[in-house]
């Protein structure tokens, strides 16, 4: 069973949706990652939707399809790929817990 990767696409941001689905499915399947997708329209927020997946990444067509506080948040939890430029963002680490 591979892992999963959450797929993220700003569809106001986006010039190309169906493309950007595409791009974001392969680099998924080229990282070794099945990528779920939002169901629908949801009130949640990005990182809630991100935790609630249980995933351990988040994949982008582009940085900008996440605001920079969005993008901060979300590597709270998870890590962040982006399709162009290829980028790679690792997660926050968290020192000190349990101390």
């Amino acid at each position: 069973m591979r892992p999963r990767a959450f797929g993220w696409i700003d569809y106001e941001m986006s010039s190309a949706p169906d493309w950007d689905v595409v791009r974001v499915l392969r680099l998924g399947h080229r990282l070794g990652y099945r990528v779920v997708w939002p169901e629908g329209r949801s009130v949640l927020s990005v990182v809630d939707q991100v935790r609630n997946a249980c995933v351990d990444v988040v994949i982008l067509p582009s940085p900008d399809h996440l605001g920079p506080l969005e993008l901060n948040r979300v590597m709270g939890v998870a890590d962040v790929e982006t399709v162009l430029p290829r980028l790679s963002f690792a997660r926050w680490a968290v020192f000190g817990l349990g101390q």
